[in-house]
């Protein structure tokens, strides 16, 4: 629900982050307006791009801000918000994407939603999505058939994969809904030549989120026993990578052909921050502004993250005069001072907390943006995951005060550190 695209603040000059915020409070709001106060939980990062599409194309900006009152996700401060056909269209994909996955949950009888009761009024709710979504989209002159198509799709594709299937034929219901709801901000802003461009950013923008959310979830869907699509096709890690990789710099390349008014914001958010988002996925480092072009740290310093390789030789490496190895001195369960029995291997501890279900989840999140947590805490638990996450804004991972390239062709001087295209 969070969505991949999650620009820390420092890597936003301040013009693009009131931009950013106006876009995703413009959504939050005009899912409140259209469609009541419950239907605010699915406000998500990844739906306001729609939003931020829709306005990058349209030359006058005239009506399309409004003030907004006191929010405490705001720190009960006015600002102004997006309005209009981006983010009304924004509402409705989020909320037909958002009652997929509400009935996935009740399938699965994820959390609380094992309960009979509870599992009732979550279909309830989801079907009430369904409409409103399809309502708004038709009001938009969108089709939100074409999701709902994708959603139902996706089930028997996942239940014929197998070992040797393509993961591309799993990600395929992902990229097609997100196709379409990329190549409809064209109508909307009244360009059709964008159409065919944006589509095929938005065919591999759903590619990436299906291959990240996949690769993030891996080890607690192995834990918990459900379905994964690396590990049901049998792809490894190295060749997720490297379809993800290839899919965001497809995005950079279907960006140029658009015909954008003002396209800055959009190409921060598909062309620079999708790259953080594949290396925070993978625990890969982030760009080093300091390397030069084509040196082995232009894309970041190695730095040996979750999916990284074992020490050189490994902990039972061959030793002098015994080919097999040897076990590291003592013994995995060697002795230890005040325990003479010994103690596990580190790293060997208690199972991490079961993932909440949808709704418990969503009660969470709503605690976590009210208290600021989710943006200023050291640390917090994910609402719906459970797994440890740092704060958006604190001991950001960016080094934007080497040079000014994250501010997207702002003040850059020719670093070099990406090839998307930009003046920088």
């Amino acid at each position: 629900m969070f969505g991949i695209v999650r620009p820390c603040s420092h890597r936003l000059t301040e013009g693009l982050r009131t931009e950013w915020m106006a876009h995703l409070c413009g959504l939050c709001l005009a899912l409140r307006s259209d469609h009541g106060q419950l239907a605010r939980i699915v406000t998500n990062y990844d739906g306001l791009i729609v939003s931020v599409l829709t306005e990058a194309q349209v030359e006058s900006r005239t009506g399309r801000r409004r003030t907004a009152g006191p929010c405490p996700l705001r720190a009960m401060r006015t600002a102004p918000v997006a309005r209009g056909e981006g983010a009304r269209l924004a509402a409705a994909v989020s909320l037909v994407l958002a009652s997929a996955k509400v009935r996935d949950h009740v399938a699965d009888r994820d959390g609380l939603l094992k309960r009979r009761p509870v599992a009732l009024a979550a279909r309830r709710i989801a079907a009430s999505w369904d409409r409103a979504g399809a309502r708004t989209g038709a009001s938009l002159g969108f089709d939100t058939a074409v999701l709902v198509d994708a959603v139902d799709r996706q089930g028997a594709i996942e239940a014929l994969a197998g070992p040797g299937t393509s993961l591309l034929t799993v990600t395929e219901p992902t990229e097609t809904a997100t196709a379409a709801a990329f190549a409809h901000t064209a109508v909307l802003a009244g360009r059709p030549h964008n159409t065919e461009p944006l589509a095929e950013a938005g065919r591999l923008f759903g590619r990436l989120a299906h291959l990240l959310d996949a690769v993030e979830d891996q080890a607690a869907d192995a834990a918990a026993g459900a379905w994964n699509p690396l590990t049901a096709t049998g792809t490894d890690l190295a060749e997720a990578r490297r379809l993800a990789d290839d899919a965001v710099h497809g995005i950079r390349l279907a960006l140029r052909e658009v015909d954008f008014v003002d396209g800055r914001l959009a190409h921060v958010l598909l062309a620079h921050e999708l790259t953080q988002s594949v290396n925070r996925s993978f625990g890969t480092a982030g760009c080093a502004h300091g390397a030069a072009p084509g040196h082995p740290e232009a894309h970041g310093p190695h730095q040996p993250g979750p999916y990284g390789s074992p020490p050189p030789g490994g902990p039972y490496a061959p030793v002098p005069g015994n080919p097999y190895g040897s076990p590291p001195p003592g013994g995995p369960y060697a002795p230890v001072p005040g325990n003479p029995y010994g103690s596990p291997p580190q790293g060997e501890g208690p199972r991490p907390p079961a993932p909440r279900g949808f709704l418990t989840g969503c009660a969470v999140f709503a605690g976590l943006c009210c208290t600021c947590r989710m943006c200023c805490a050291k640390e917090y638990e994910g609402p719906w995951s459970r797994r440890k996450k740092e704060g958006f804004c604190r001991d950001c991972d960016c080094d934007c005060g080497d040079c000014g390239c994250c501010n997207c062709c702002e003040g850059c001087e020719g670093c070099g550190c990406c090839d998307c295209g930009c003046d920088c």
